[in-house]
């Protein structure tokens, strides 16, 4: 993640692991919000959500994956913070269907259900995981900034034992909102750096992902564990 100045980052990471056992209306209700406020309008176009943002100095970035920290909501002058937590997304596979190729929900420890734009109940936990953020510019529009993965190669267990990361794979969704969402449902990869979303200049962005485990190997008996990294990197 790269800005000028300042630069701001929270929450970025998120570990994996499996164990084995052998709206009303919502861009209704926040174009009203922000109307009031006069800190922005939400785009007419979009049916996910993106709030175009007034530029101004200085340039900044923000990404919150799971939980985050905002002195108060951005839409009333909330100033982001930095969050060292790292979230997990877990399930347990029962011996019985392992590798029956039914695919497992994964459930997280992050508690973020709320906007920092403007406090709306976007995420349902434990099944979802927030993800959001903006990319503010001093003047007009300039390239996106791209929000990536860096994933390792496989999930790993105590002896050594592994799971590709391919096998996790997340939706994409939000409360009240329908069609494209800025950070889109995906697959890992098995190791190396991936787009997962990106954010246009002067926007607030956020979605919900729902992760699920594939389950169509029989790995070894055993708690699979990997931390994948977010970041957010302004032009």
């Amino acid at each position: 993640m790269h800005a000028t100045p300042p630069s701001l980052v929270a929450s970025p990471s998120i570990r994996t692991f499996a164990e084995h056992c052998v709206r009303p209306c919502r861009e209704g209700l926040r174009r009203a919000l922000v109307g009031a406020v006069l800190f922005g309008t939400v785009s007419s176009s979009a049916s996910a959500y993106t709030v175009t943002l007034t530029a101004a100095a200085p340039q900044s970035v923000y990404l919150q994956v799971g939980v985050g920290s905002f002195t108060n909501n951005y839409n009333i002058g909330g100033q982001p913070g930095n969050n060292t937590t790292i979230n997990t997304v877990s399930t347990m596979v029962a011996a019985a269907v392992v590798g029956n190729g039914t695919a497992q929900a994964m459930t997280t420890d992050s508690t973020a259900t709320q906007s920092y734009w403007d406090g709306y109940t976007y995420c349902s936990v434990p099944g979802q995981v927030y993800i959001g953020g903006f990319y503010r510019t001093t003047g007009g529009t300039t390239t996106a900034a791209l929000v990536t993965a860096t994933v390792p190669a496989a999930l790993i267990n105590a002896t050594g034992d592994t799971i590709p990361f391919s096998k996790i794979r997340w939706t994409s969704s939000g409360n009240g909102d329908t069609g494209a969402e800025p950070f889109p449902a995906g697959t890992f990869v098995n190791g190396g750096v991936q787009n997962v979303g990106s954010m246009s200049s002067n926007t607030w962005n956020e979605s919900c992902w729902t992760y699920s485990y594939l389950n169509n190997t029989v790995p070894p008996a055993g708690r699979f564990t990997g931390v994948v990294r977010y970041t957010l990197s302004s032009p």
